[in-house]
């Protein structure tokens, strides 16, 4: 088995190579391609993975159209199994994939765009899954390592019918939630708290947009067999900001994080009355699937409730 890995700069990526080095002669698996969105190395008899980084910085060629990569694929010997591996967070890569699966070559990819960005993509990527035979695995789009994705598409394929999803589908939000819902931290703080931990981007914004949470509902709607078009938008379903509307265009993340104290209050209040309530804040993402209504936002909760 062949495996074309892009975007080995990135932590996904970097961390998904180290794990196929330790894997790759046991499984005989080649890894013939590692590139950035401007660099690559390759080596179609397999490059030195515990050398990659070396390598990479040492003799990696500058390429500017995606095409030098396809032309790549092509070269490689048709009877070998290939896998394309997208760890990137692009917009522009997923826009190969039908050519790619075409080429009856193989893709996984935790990247969220391609399977719920439009969904004329989505259809021309289904349309060469059958036409060619190649899959696309998708599962770490949704819930990390959980498999939430094949469950699903499991409870469909054995005739069960699906009502409703519901639940905490962003880490980054979770901790937020649960730190700021448990006692009297402010807001500010526990998103300044978790951005040094490492649990956010580096732009906090990208969490708090609810974006993340949007395009992981947008994929499961269409595995139930939705037509829901993407990329998600407040006119297609509710999505509820967390950024106050002033901080939207702050130049910086630290520009964000440096005016968001001034808007503690309105997230004091939530909690507040949540807490006199009996209720707890969280953030939710749910698909009610008959009525088709979908929806991305701070909801409370009883303590005890399984969410």
């Amino acid at each position: 088995m062949m495996c074309a890995l892009n975007s080995g700069a990135g932590l996904v990526g970097q961390e998904l190579i180290a794990q196929l080095s330790k894997v790759q002669s046991r499984h005989h698996i080649k890894v013939v391609l590692i590139a950035t969105s401007k660099k690559l190395i390759r080596d179609a008899s397999g490059l030195e993975l515990p050398l990659w980084r070396r390598a990479f910085d040492s003799s990696a060629e500058a390429y500017t159209s995606f095409d030098t990569i396809k032309s790549f694929l092509d070269s490689l010997p048709p009877e070998t199994v290939t896998i394309f591996v997208d760890c990137t967070a692009s917009d522009e890569v997923p826009s190969h994939y039908p050519e790619i699966l075409e080429r009856e070559i193989n893709i996984a990819t935790p990247n969220k765009k391609g399977l719920s960005g439009r969904y004329q993509l989505l259809d021309d990527i289904q349309q060469a899954v059958e036409m060619s035979g190649a899959m696309i695995y998708f599962e770490a789009t949704v819930g990390a390592g959980l498999p939430i994705i094949s469950t699903l598409k499991d409870l469909l394929l054995t005739q069960d019918q699906v009502t409703k999803i519901e639940g905490i589908f962003s880490g980054t939000l979770s901790y937020i939630f649960n730190v700021f819902g448990s006692g009297d931290a402010k807001f500010s703080d526990v998103v300044k708290d978790a951005k040094e931990k490492g649990y956010t981007e580096p732009d906090p914004r990208d969490d708090l947009n609810g974006m993340d949470v949007a395009r992981k509902l947008t994929i499961l709607s269409r595995v139930l067999g939705l037509e829901i078009e993407g990329p998600p938008s407040n006119d297609i379903f509710p999505i509820q900001s967390l950024i106050p509307i002033e901080l939207e265009s702050a130049s910086s993340g630290d520009e964000f994080l440096a005016g968001l104290p001034a808007h503690d209050a309105t997230f004091d209040e939530q909690r507040a009355k949540a807490k006199r309530e009996g209720n707890v804040l969280r953030y939710v993402g749910s698909i009610d699937v008959a009525p088709r209504k979908i929806s991305v936002g701070i909801q409370t909760y009883k303590p005890q409730d399984p969410v």
